[in-house]
């Protein structure tokens, strides 16, 4: 199993860019769009590393890592 990584972004060009080295680099990466969706992705994926946008639609990057932290160890 490949560990995963998340990308919480809302552009989708930065999006694709951030997923694209990950990619090559033989991880899995599971991209959302918003601050909820990325929420709910990390309880359901449990990636080793998320990276956050701070302007997310929604709830903003610094409240996605604040409700994320509360329950996972993920690195941000």
């Amino acid at each position: 199993m490949t560990p995963l990584i998340l990308i919480a972004e809302d552009d989708a060009d930065i999006r694709n860019l951030l997923a694209a080295i990950p990619d090559q680099a033989g991880f899995t990466c599971h991209t959302c769009e918003s601050g909820a969706e990325g929420i709910a992705a990390v309880r359901t994926h449990d990636p080793i590393l998320t990276t956050l946008d701070i302007s997310l639609p929604g709830i903003d990057g610094f409240e996605v890592a604040r409700q994320i932290r509360a329950f996972s160890s993920t690195y941000i």
